[in-house]
């Protein structure tokens, strides 16, 4: 008896979801496309927001900023949930095995005293930072428009979790796991006149309603002063004195910045191409703020820095400035 097996070919009707061939055709989609292009709820909401019954649920209106397509704001690492979580993972990894080296050899331990004062005083208080921008972001991610942006948000939420708890560990290789490093840094946040302008400005950017507002005085400027002022310009000169071991801690701060500078950046830039109007209000948006947090960081950044700290807030400030015309905002 011969058996003969036959095989059929079988044509899919289509390739991809509608909403997706509408857009991209009909083409096998990438998993972040999947997940990000448009999802966002748009109709047959049962009730208007007891906070606010002028608007929807999700409103355009919620910020000042105008898109003929909110879906245009991509980001660049194209990152979902799950191509997210696998990288932060792998870079906790890495991290984890840097700070069981200088715990193990308490490499910041042995420091003098004045460099570890030096060290809590300058650093540890940049945790409540971290702590405000997480909430600063879940802000955005909350409010909003289309999913393409507020998941990245809340992916950026998350991280600044992340470097709260990684200032926190710093402070504590410090003390031999006290705490004593963690109060001292919360003192310095709440009464230290040095810091009394940072922390004035993490607090206005609570009642900051518009999101994309929120976006670009905390993740473009904020961001873009602090993270450069402290994690390089700081650390190299603590380095110089009292030799690398805080460097290998904070490298990851600057790499993180780096990377999420790529979606902060991208945003901004989308948003100012999009009509005269956005990149006028964009850049309204961006001088005022830059103009408080530089005042806010003077006071710190001289307490960090001594005589060099006019001169390095100033270098930043340039940085800064150069990016953003790069980015099309006329400042």
């Amino acid at each position: 008896m011969t058996v003969e097996i036959r095989t059929t070919g079988v044509k899919p009707i289509r390739n991809t979801f509608e909403h997706l061939a509408k857009r991209f055709g009909d083409k096998n989609a990438t998993r972040y496309q999947e997940i990000a292009y448009d999802i966002q709820p748009l109709v047959n909401f049962h009730y208007k927001p007891l906070w606010d019954p002028t608007r929807d649920l999700y409103d355009v209106r919620r910020t000042a900023v105008v898109m003929k397509d909110w879906y245009a704001l991509k980001d660049p690492r194209q990152y979902y949930y799950g191509a997210y979580t696998i990288t932060r993972a792998k870079q906790q990894d890495a991290l984890d095995r840097q700070l069981e080296f200088v715990e193990k050899r308490e490499l910041l331990r042995v420091l003098p005293a004045a460099a570890r004062q030096q060290l809590v005083k300058t650093l540890v208080p940049l945790r409540h930072y971290e702590f405000g921008a997480n909430m600063n972001n879940s802000h955005m991610a909350g409010y909003g428009f289309g999913t393409i942006y507020t998941q990245a948000a809340m992916m950026n939420c998350m991280d600044r979790l992340g470097m709260a708890q990684h200032l926190s560990r710093i402070g504590l290789l410090t003390d031999g796991n006290t705490g004593e490093s963690l109060t001292e840094g919360k003192r310095q946040w709440m009464e230290e006149a040095a810091w009394q302008g940072v922390r004035r400005e993490v607090e206005h950017l609570f009642v900051t309603r518009d999101w994309f507002e929120l976006h670009v005085a905390q993740n473009l400027v904020a961001d873009s002063l602090v993270y450069p002022l402290f994690y390089q310009h700081f650390d190299a000169a603590f380095a110089a004195q009292n030799g690398s071991a805080l460097s290998s801690l904070t490298d990851y701060l600057m790499r993180w910045y780096d990377e999420t500078s790529r979606w902060v950046d991208a945003i901004v830039k989308t948003a100012a191409a999009e009509s005269p109007e956005n990149a006028k209000l964009i850049s309204e948006w961006t001088v005022k703020w830059r103009d408080i947090w530089v005042a806010a960081l003077e006071p710190a950044a001289a307490a960090a820095l001594g005589d060099k700290a006019a001169d390095v807030l100033a270098a930043v400030v340039a940085a800064f400035n150069t990016k953003a015309g790069k980015l099309g905002l006329k400042l």
